[in-house]
């Protein structure tokens, strides 16, 4: 039976043992020290300032895209307008080449008939008209495209240069 009682006996030391260990270690580990929880603050910080800059890095490039969008419409409809423009001045050039044709066949059987006269020149003035308009169109292309070009050259004078 004593050799009962001295395994118990050795078994409570160790229990004890074990048990004043887990204490030691529960009461170290019980919370963070205080260098660890300045670095976890300085990571949330720096975590927040990066979240930040994100935000208004997305927001800056949200709008840099809507105005490069509105730009390509704006040039598309410029082109669209162009098109339409020398589509009219084929149609005038047609209209003038017929309306020559006819008064050269006149001419040559000896009539000269006064309607294909004024059809011709009213066939000449759209034509020119119709030019007018596509170098217009044309004219306001290139100013949009280059409007982008003068404003970065002035924006990037210096004020010496100005003077």
């Amino acid at each position: 039976m004593s050799d009962i009682e001295e395994l118990q006996r050795r078994i409570t030391a160790a229990i004890d043992q074990v048990a004043f260990g887990l204490d030691k270690l529960g009461a170290a580990s019980a919370g963070p020290d205080e260098e660890t929880l300045r670095l976890l603050e300085d990571e949330r910080t720096a975590n927040a300032q990066l979240q930040e800059r994100v935000r208004s890095l997305r927001t800056k490039s949200e709008t840099e895209l809507a105005a490069l969008r509105a730009q390509v419409d704006e040039g598309q409809a410029r082109m669209a307008q162009l098109d339409i423009e020398l589509q009219r001045v084929r149609r005038a050039n047609a209209q003038l080449n017929d309306a020559c044709s006819a008064l050269r066949e006149a001419n040559a059987e000896g009539v000269g008939e006064p309607h294909l006269i004024n059809k011709a020149m009213l066939a000449e003035l759209e034509a020119l008209r119709a030019a007018r308009a596509a170098d217009v169109a044309e004219a306001s292309v290139i100013l949009s495209s280059l409007q982008p070009l003068v404003d970065a050259a002035s924006d990037n004078k210096t004020p010496q240069e100005d003077a």
